[in-house]
């Protein structure tokens, strides 16, 4: 591997990043920097966000800049304006130790009086929003005619927001005699026409494999129904007492609204999407950026430049219709060499997309359970005795106020005192989650087709029969399915509406179209058919039965639904000959 000095780098540049904690060059760096700084070619480069970009273009982009000429001489395009800040504050860091040199930010949102001043005082560094730009470039007072160097980050999110037309607009205004470099995680064709019209005998740069999301992120979900999508993010988030994570929602609404749900549950989070000014989204991010908000809930968009190298996970509420999409939310953990977690929490229509995720990607996710009350209060209690472990205690000041609470507490031992510590923080949880049932959705079997499979492969012979229950647990036949709307969560709501004092276990549950099967105790199985018939789900009636093994439920159940559930066999068969003699009648 190369030091930054054999990459080319100036000595101003490696103190400054030195103190910044740049020790060795990252991948993107290696190839990047010799090549602005010497090659001939422009360059595309194919890079996840965290790469460290901004270091690949920035350092060369600086060491190339004339600081007796203040004129602009590099411009710098990027989607957002939390991410034009961002890039501006990196290149103001990096060109600490070089006096004269001038970066500006321009951007939409902020008084753009004040930016044409800053233009007008000399700069040589322009980073800016498409929108802005042009907006500055039809006002006379901005002179792109001196600029040598032009980079576009995140090129396909500019494509992705519409700014294809500013950005040819902007690019003519440059001289044909520039070097161009276009950042990008993914080379949709416009990126290409973008590269063939502006860009001369380009050389294209892949960091890691085209399209490939970071090789540091486990991807894993959750399947639970759509209503049950808010009550896995809190047990995921309680089950990591230190997460830090960004959440992803697809509308600003349903942002706004989950950002609420989690500040009223005691969270520490809050929204970041378009509605917020200027002034609330900086607020928001120093929040997150200090970790004084611990989840924050975003729209694709308004995260573009929010630039953290160390959460934990991010959460997909839900999958985004474009596979891209979901490959920039996710490489935003697992950065600086470090390991994340990408958690999407989906309902079984969405399979389809995810499978098309990961096509993209490369790689498999991961099916979890959705964690259960009890192993959410066991790792919840693991981290408070971790805590109080590794408090540091000031002796000195503690001497004066420990002999009154000793006396106080005297007479508790310390295994008493332990309770009480995690009592007094945690029977707010304990409440929550006693008798919290379980949410995941069960898969349907795959289809059977002919030749004895199922989709093609060889059927599971652990599979042979649905009716057959489990060691001491009785097998229940129900007649809801998927087709009613009927999932797992349902039943356990079913079962803790009808069944009065009483705590159900429920096995293994299968749910098919028009049916469902599922396991409970043998001695519970009785209580629960009682229970069961006769109760409404949805406005149908509900037929429930010990399931008799071999039985094609299929065909029986609607036919079973309408003889029992009523209950009333005389009246039912009263009701058949009428029927039949008014259908003679109307012959």
């Amino acid at each position: 591997m190369s030091t930054f000095e054999e990459l080319g780098v100036n000595e101003p540049l490696r103190k400054a990043i030195a103190e910044l904690g740049f020790e060795m060059p990252m991948p993107v760096q290696e190839k990047v920097i010799p090549h602005l700084l010497t090659g001939d070619n422009d360059v595309v480069a194919l890079a996840q966000t965290g790469t460290g970009k901004t270091a690949a273009f920035g350092l060369p982009v600086i060491q190339r800049i004339d600081v007796e000429n203040h004129t602009p001489q590099a411009l710098i395009l990027s989607p957002t304006r939390e991410l034009c800040l961002q890039i501006a504050g990196d290149l103001a860091d990096f060109s600490k130790y070089i006096s004269g040199l001038t970066v500006l930010p321009v951007y939409g949102g902020s008084s753009i009086e004040s930016q044409i001043r800053g233009l007008k005082r000399g700069v040589q560094i322009i980073v800016a929003t498409p929108g802005r730009l042009i907006d500055l470039i039809n006002r006379g007072v901005v002179n792109l005619s001196d600029v040598h160097t032009v980079i576009l980050d995140e090129a396909d999110e500019m494509l992705n927001m519409g700014f294809l037309d500013s950005i040819n607009d902007i690019l003519e205004h440059v001289p044909e005699e520039r070097k161009m470099l276009m950042f990008s995680a993914t080379m949709p064709s416009d990126i290409a026409k973008i590269a063939k019209r502006y860009m001369k005998n380009y050389e294209e740069f892949v960091i890691g494999t085209r399209n490939e999301g970071s090789q540091n992120v486990r991807h894993v979900y959750y399947m639970v129904n759509a209503r049950d999508k808010y009550l896995a993010l809190k047990r995921i988030a309680d089950y990591n007492p230190n997460i830090y994570a960004i959440i992803f929602c697809r509308t600003r609404r349903d942002t706004q609204e989950i950002a609420d749900k989690l500040i009223a549950d005691g969270y520490n989070a809050d929204a970041l999407h378009g509605d917020l000014s200027q002034q609330q989204r900086d607020m928001v991010m120093k929040k997150f950026r200090d970790r004084v908000t611990r989840l924050l809930v975003a729209t694709d968009v308004a995260a573009r430049g929010l630039d953290v190298d160390d959460l934990t996970h991010v959460i997909n509420f839900g999958l985004p219709d474009d596979s891209a999409v979901y490959t920039h939310r996710s490489g935003r953990t697992g950065r600086a060499g470090k390991t994340g977690i990408s958690v999407a929490i989906i309902h079984s229509r969405e399979k389809g997309k995810m499978r098309e995720i990961e096509k993209r990607i490369g790689k498999s996710f991961e099916r979890k359970e959705v964690p259960s009350a009890e192993l959410i209060i066991e790792k919840q209690l693991y981290s408070l005795a971790d805590k109080l472990e590794k408090v540091e205690v000031d002796d000195e000041a503690m001497s004066k106020y420990l002999p009154g609470v000793v006396k106080k507490l005297g007479w508790l031992s310390g295994e008493d005192i332990i309770k009480r510590i995690l009592s007094l923080e945690f029977n707010r949880l304990l409440d929550y989650y006693r008798d919290a049932p379980k949410i995941d959705v069960i898969d349907e079997k795959p289809r059977k087709e002919k030749g004895g499979k199922r989709n093609g492969e060889p059927r599971d012979e652990s599979d042979k029969d649905r009716r057959t229950a489990g060691k001491g647990m009785a097998r229940l036949y129900i007649n809801l399915g998927k087709r009613d709307g009927f999932f797992a969560g349902n039943l356990i709501e079913l079962l803790n509406k009808n069944v009065d004092g009483h705590r159900v276990d429920v096995g293994r549950i299968d749910l098919l179209p028009s049916y469902s099967l599922f396991d409970v105790k043998k001695s519970d199985s009785r209580k629960l058919v009682e229970a069961l018939t006769g109760a409404d789900f949805a406005g149908k009636r509900v037929y429930c039965e010990v399931a008799e093994p071999g039985k094609d439920y299929g065909r029986a159940s609607a036919r079973k639904a309408r003889e029992k559930v009523s209950g009333d066999f005389d009246n039912f068969g009263s009701f058949k000959k009428k029927n039949k003699g008014g259908r003679r009648s109307r012959k």
